[in-house]
């Protein structure tokens, strides 16, 4: 079994071939606040990027605080985001968070892991992706992508992605802990795909515990 050390080198490597092919945005969700990045978060939630954006664009225009978001009723925020899916969870979650940041924060983002954990709704995932976009404060997005690689690239044995972002977390420095998510979620959607990975296009192929298979 690799011992800490080979992770770390392996990680790195990884790193630097992956950094060179994809885009330096923190995020493919488009926001203007916050806020806005709260929102498109929850509603990413097994849904394209693309497809968020395109409900945010007049999403946004409609509700701008969170109290727009409470004040409307749920029948009616469902049929706004309906596109994204999950429509109806998706809707309740964002009442729920936005009656805590009312409740908490008096209706603003807080920028501490703690502190959005509080929030209903919101878990680690959602929490770093904001957190990072907006803040610039370092963690570990664990979405769907990131569990995939993680564990084919050996770089984890766990499947909860707490567990799966401490383990990352130990690999790498902490200013490298976002962009490694974001390139290990862009060569998931594009190369490493769940059903048929790319391997023949894979930059990271070499270092890839398949590739012994």
């Amino acid at each position: 079994m690799e011992n800490l050390k080979e992770k770390r080198r392996r990680a790195k490597q990884i790193f630097e071939k992956l950094d060179p092919l994809y885009t330096k945005e923190k995020t493919a969700l488009k926001y203007r606040t916050p806020f806005q990045l709260l929102i498109a978060t929850i509603l990413s939630a097994q849904c394209t990027d693309k497809q968020v954006n395109e409900v945010t664009k007049s999403l946004f225009k409609k509700y701008k605080t969170p109290q727009d978001y409470l004040a409307a009723p749920i029948s009616q925020l469902e049929e706004d985001i309906r596109p994204t899916g999950f429509f109806r969870n998706k809707a309740k979650s964002i009442k729920g968070c936005c009656q805590g940041l009312v409740d908490l924060y008096n209706g603003e983002i807080p920028s501490s892991m703690e502190e959005m954990l509080k929030l209903p709704g919101v878990g680690r995932k959602t929490a770093n992706c904001v957190l990072g976009a907006a803040f610039d404060i370092p963690g570990v997005v664990v979405d769907t992508h990131v569990k995939r690689l993680s564990m084919r690239l050996g770089l984890t044995q766990n499947r909860d992605p707490d567990k799966i972002e401490k383990d990352i977390e130990k690999l790498l420095p902490a200013e490298r802990w976002r962009r490694f998510s974001d390139l290990l979620i862009y060569h998931g959607r594009e190369v490493c795909k769940a059903r048929k990975p790319d391997h023949i296009h894979c930059a990271i192929f070499k270092l890839c515990p398949s590739n012994s298979i």
